[in-house]
């Protein structure tokens, strides 16, 4: 891959890259009018058919306004999505993502009052996107409209309701309170292209130059990598030392300085994308949820003890779609959070472990966090599979021929733990002065955790 980068890194491509990011500049109102199309999609995909029946028999996705969404939705969106950050940066955000720009319209309208320092905590990310997560997989957001509207609708109307009362013109939701905005900076980093800031022609333009409207807050001068650039472009060109740049993919994590990692990010990596978020991936699948849930229904039975096994409880706490014969009772929750929880756990809880015998091994004070972020292509290719695996059960539903999908999952799985040992061992190189031996045994500790989550991945996909 970096010989593909290498051959489009010259300056024909540099400054073909460099006038497109010209052109968002000049054109922000284009710009704000696919963003509106964008709201206008979106909101007619995910209201209108909240109030529409259930369809009971067999349609074609393209034939019923409730398919067409659930397909749009979590067929399209969310897998592929995941891709572009891997590919584009956070493009999605700055140019396409509706949530954003009504925040942002919110906020040009709003009170404008300062960001407080509790809205600032680092650990909002995680929080969000497990809470997020959770809720989703209880009340079935892949299946249904009415939850896609909760946690979706939920989701933009608290955007909007940030962005009035805070910031003046900014995305203070989308760059705290987002539950996708802490997944989409990780893997943002893996993205071949970037605004890159020339700190030289930075100090060598006039001083009166005009400031940039960042509407994510960044400090434009000290920008040194995607995690929170939103790609938006108002401020390629600026000064003359802002502009698209094609990169190596690896270059932003293997040059990863101490400020510019957090714990509550690696914790996110490891615990959320690879743990929390691959549990919600599978635990459908799983004959081990099955069994585990017959046991304990069993239990509660032997025992007369039926307050769990009740299931008249509302959709929007648990799934309960009589009609299509799918309800959720007590037992169901508890089950679905404990399988998930306990995934987050064990996936998690063995990279921890490892991250901090690697710490040992290195001779580093508690656990080194950067390394977890080499794990980033294995999270991302984590997230795209799991996310695609509703697009397939989509597809197969119209009798599409999916035959080459099985070897596209294990090309894919390969490439993400061959591209993250890549990653790991190449960041191991920042410790010299320990020997070979001992950096090829702390690899091998974080590359065996990180097997974990390929594993889980062939027995969903080969042996259940």
């Amino acid at each position: 891959m970096n010989g593909i980068i290498a051959g489009l890194n010259k300056p024909a491509s540099k400054s073909l890259l460099a006038g497109l990011g010209d052109v968002l500049a000049r054109h922000r109102g284009a710009i704000l009018g696919v963003q509106w199309g964008m709201v206008v999609l979106y909101l007619s995909l995910l209201i209108y058919p909240a109030f529409l029946p259930l369809p009971t028999d067999y349609v074609h996705f393209y034939e019923d306004l409730t398919l067409f969404a659930q397909f749009m939705f979590w067929g399209i969106w969310w897998p592929f999505v995941m891709v572009s950050m891997m590919l584009l940066g956070r493009v999605w955000c700055g140019v396409l993502c509706p949530e954003g720009a009504l925040s942002e319209w919110a906020s040009r309208h709003g009170l404008g009052l300062a960001i407080p320092r509790w809205l600032r905590w680092s650990g909002w990310p995680f929080l969000a996107f497990t809470t997020t997560t959770l809720y989703g997989q209880l009340i079935s957001v892949y299946e249904y409209p009415k939850a896609a509207l909760v946690v979706l609708g939920g989701s933009t109307m608290a955007a909007m309701m940030v962005g009035f009362v805070y910031g003046r013109g900014k995305r203070v939701w989308c760059r705290h309170l987002c539950p996708a905005n802490g997944v989409f900076a990780i893997l943002s980093r893996l993205a071949p292209i970037h605004l890159r800031v020339d700190r030289e022609a930075w100090r060598a333009a006039p001083h009166r130059t005009a400031a940039v409207d960042c509407a994510t807050l960044i400090n434009i001068p000290n920008m040194i990598g995607n995690s929170t650039c939103h790609m938006c472009g108002r401020c390629s060109g600026h000064r003359g030392a802002v502009a698209l740049h094609v990169r190596s993919p690896n270059r932003e994590i293997l040059s990863l300085r101490e400020q510019d990692f957090s714990r509550s990010e690696a914790l996110l990596l490891i615990f959320g994308i690879l743990g929390i978020a691959t549990g919600a991936f599978q635990w459908s699948a799983s004959p081990w949820f099955v069994a585990m849930k017959q046991y304990l229904a069993e239990w509660l039975i032997e025992h007369e003890d039926f307050g769990l096994l009740q299931d008249n409880i509302p959709w929007w706490v648990l799934t309960h779609y009589p009609e299509t014969n799918d309800v959720f009772n007590w037992l169901d929750g508890l089950s679905i959070l404990g399988y998930i929880c306990g995934t987050a756990v064990t996936i998690g809880g063995v990279l921890l472990l490892m991250l901090r015998l690697a710490g040992w091994l290195l001779g580093t004070r508690g656990i080194p966090w950067r390394l977890a972020y080499g794990l980033t292509p294995l999270a991302g290719i984590n997230a795209f599979l799991g996310l695609s695996a509703l697009t397939v059960t989509l597809l197969k539903a119209e009798r599409v021929e999916l035959a080459w999908v099985p070897e596209l999952r294990i090309a894919l799985l390969a490439l993400a733990i061959m591209w993250s040992g890549q990653l790991v061992w190449g960041m191991m190189k920042t410790f010299p002065e320990v020997s070979v031996l001992l950096r090829w045994s702390a690899w091998s500790g974080i590359m065996t955790g990180a097997g974990l989550v390929v594993l889980s991945w062939i027995y969903m996909f080969y042996l259940w």
